[in-house]
Order: structure tokens, then sequence, then C-alpha cells
């Protein structure tokens, strides 16, 4: 076997295959691509939003062993608002006792005895209190990293200041202060820690100064993300939003973009439509369909409606890390229209890459004006997929990310610290 090929543990609350949205997509992206030098063992949560099966089969064409954990602390319904009740009560977060599940340990526990692994990756800080740092007797223990995803304890915050009613604001106030000191701890106690971007990177620095730190960026298939001869040519009228339909983000910006932009473009572009596509809409999002605007949910493939809309909008108020609607966008070829938040951590220039506009009038005028050019928007799909293909693609995230892999476990090696009584239980 060749030396240098390392033997990594990935660990999540949520399984990583198939991709159905940002989360899945960044973790198979960098996974599978991992893969192809190295021997990944995934042991992770799966509650009953996903098919069991489905997912053991999609992560084990690409991991040596993977192990999924039935999280029976239900994600919806009245199973989640009893947790968030006995969160109230507790000095741990909702998201402590959400991801609590001891059969977890249990599986790490006779994962990580019989195999000696040579790193430990964390998905999301949430699960890093468990005990990771294991190895089988004899053998050091490997050091732990976090992919941070996004600022946790910062998007609860945002939740909490955006979202209506004295309720929800009262506990959102309360849980994002336990999740902060939950993350920072995770941070603290891990031995590196990756972020999407270099705004995130500097949240996290500015917390946690003496954490070692990379940027590796959110990214896309630049092969399979990328226009095919079968597929629809752009109509000049369809205006896509996609994304995971659930989330606070994603909620408040189709809503937002419907309520206060739609109208403004229809009265301008009256053959104008909208498609909202994603996993899970809810009733907010289902509500949002009306002449003109349809909610499509979930799809197989997206390329076929992103090879067909004239356009792409990311109008997002709320949220962290890398939007990879973008980069995925940007492979397709297609112009875009953002919010700065929305593009941020893309090293995209506006106006040749991309359009940014912040405010809703600006807005409606890049709609509009990519519409009535289809030129304009040519341009800018073709300058976006060639920074795709330059940039973010998931190899070269790959590349990034194995090169902090190999300098964190070469650190841990020389400095040979002593192990804390805690890593070996």
């Amino acid at each position: 076997m060749n030396p240098e090929r390392l033997k990594i543990l990935f660990v999540s609350q949520l399984p990583s295959s198939p991709p159905r949205f940002g989360a899945q997509a960044r973790m198979h992206g960098l996974m599978t691509s991992l893969a192809r030098r190295h021997d990944l063992t995934a042991v992770s949560l799966v509650d009953e939003s996903f098919d069991r099966e489905d997912c053991r089969k999609a992560m084990e064409r690409y991991c040596r062993e993977v192990v999924l954990v039935p999280n029976p602390r239900g994600r919806i319904g009245m199973s989640k608002r009893m947790l968030q009740l006995r969160s109230l009560a507790s000095v741990h977060s909702f998201e402590h006792h959400r991801y609590s599940v001891p059969a977890l340990q249990r599986t790490l526990d006779e994962v990580q005895r019989r195999t000696r692994f040579d790193l430990v990756n964390v998905e999301f800080p949430y699960l890093a209190r468990l005990r990771l740092r294991q190895a089988p007797p004899g053998s050091p223990p490997p050091p732990l990293i976090i992919d941070a995803h996004e600022i946790a304890y910062d998007m609860v915050r945002q939740f909490a200041r955006r979202r209506g009613g004295v309720g929800r604001s009262v506990y959102g106030e309360l849980n994002w202060r336990k999740l902060r000191r939950e993350e920072l701890a995770a941070f603290r106690g891990a031995d590196g820690v990756y972020t999407c971007s270099s705004e995130d990177r500097d949240r996290v620095l500015a917390e946690v100064p003496t954490v070692s730190t990379a940027v590796v960026p959110n990214a896309a298939d630049v092969e399979y993300y990328r226009a095919r001869p079968g597929d629809p040519a752009p109509d000049g009228r369809t205006v896509l939003f996609f994304g995971l339909l659930s989330t606070v983000p994603n909620v408040d910006g189709a809503s937002w973009f419907v309520r206060e932009m739609w109208p403004r473009i229809t009265a301008r572009r009256p053959d104008a439509r909208l498609q909202i596509l994603g996993k899970d809409p809810t009733p907010a999002v289902r509500a949002l369909a009306a002449p003109g605007v349809e909610v499509i949910g979930f799809v197989e493939d997206l390329r076929p409606h992103l090879a067909q809309a004239a356009v792409i909008v990311v109008p997002l108020r709320l949220g962290g890390g890398t939007r990879l609607k973008i980069v995925e966008a940007m492979a397709m070829g297609k112009a875009i229209i953002s919010t700065t938040l929305g593009a941020e951590g893309i090293e995209a220039t506006a106006g040749r890459d991309l359009l940014v506009a912040d405010e809703p009038e600006g807005f409606v005028r890049a709609v509009v004006r990519v519409l009535e050019e289809p030129a304009l928007g040519a341009e800018l799909g073709a300058a976006a997929r060639k920074l795709a293909v330059q940039r973010y693609a998931w190899s070269s995230a790959a590349a990034e990310l194995e090169r902090f892999l190999r300098a964190v476990i070469a650190r841990r090696t020389s400095e040979r610290r002593p192990m804390r009584p805690e890593e070996g239980q």
C-alpha cells in the first residue's frame, strides 16, 4: 500500500450521500475526491428524513466502511418540540440534545478501538464533544479537525433576530448563546478547523486566535454541471431560485423575492416566469405559488432546469458559509444575480462573473436587464463557467483540504504531546 495513503474517519450528524442539499453536497464532493487517494470510513447519524439504505449504498461507493446510526430524536413534529422545551431548562443548546445519541458513541468506540486512523474529520461542531481521539491499544490517538461549514451560532443568532414572534425570539436568543459556548469549545479543542470562506476563517480566528485554520471553498462537480447538447436552451423568460427549501435563509430569500421584487419584474416583463426548486418546501414556500410562480420542489436532475433558465437569483439576507447554489450555477455557465451576503466567500468579480444588488429596486433592474439582453446573460455565464473550472472544482478544493490534513498530522506527530486522560477513555 502507498505509504502516503491516509486512513481518515469522517463523523457527521447526517449522511453525505446521495447529495440532496448544500451540506451534503460539500461532504460528498470532498469525500469522493479524497477517496481517490485515501481510505475513508464514515460514521454518521441518520434520521427519519433520509432513506437509510439509499444513503448506505451511495456512501459505500467511495468509503471502505459505512456505519449509519439511527437518530431517534426527530427532526420535525412533537419530538423536536419536546427537545426544544428540554433545552430551555438546560445549560446545553438544542443542537447538543438533538445529536446526543448514546449509540453513536458506542459505535465510535468500537470502530476506533479496532482501527488506527491517521485523522478524524468532524462535520460541523456538534459532535466534536464526543470521544473521538481513540485508537487501538498501544497506538497514538489521531488528531481531530472540524469542517465548520458555517459559524453555527451566528446563523442561529441571525434567525432569532429575523423571525417573528416573541416566543421564538426569546428561545433563539437563549439558544444561540449556549451554542456559541459549545461551538467555540469545539474549535479550541480541535487540532484544526477549516471553513468555506476567508470571511468565516476570520470569524473563527477572532474568537479562537490560537487554532490552526484553512479555507477549503465550496465547489461543484464541473464535469457534471455543464451544458449538454440535449439540454434546453435558455428561454429568455425563466427566473430560477433553487436550494433546500426548509432552511430559514432560503425561505426568507424566496419570500422576500416574491413579495418585494417579483411584482415589479412582471410589471416590466409580463412574460417572465419564476420557478422555485428544492427539497422539502415549507408551507410558507408552497404558499408562494401563483400565476407565473411555480413551486416545483425536489427534482432528481437540476441541469435541464438550470439550462433553460435565463437567470439564477440568490436573494439571500441571512446565512453564512458559501452558497453551493452559486458555484453550481456558475459551473452551468448561468447568469447569476445575488445579494452581497449570498455571494460571500465567492472570489467573483461583480459585473464580470455575476451581478450583485442588495436593495429590491437594484435587484429588479438587474433581473430585467438580463432578461432583455441575452448577450449579457451569455457573457456573464461564460465568465462564471471559466471561474468555476479554474477555482471551484471539487478536485481543487480537496487538494486544499489534503494539504491541511497533512500539515495537521505532521504538526501533531512532531509535538508528540502526552495523551490527555479523556482521550483514552
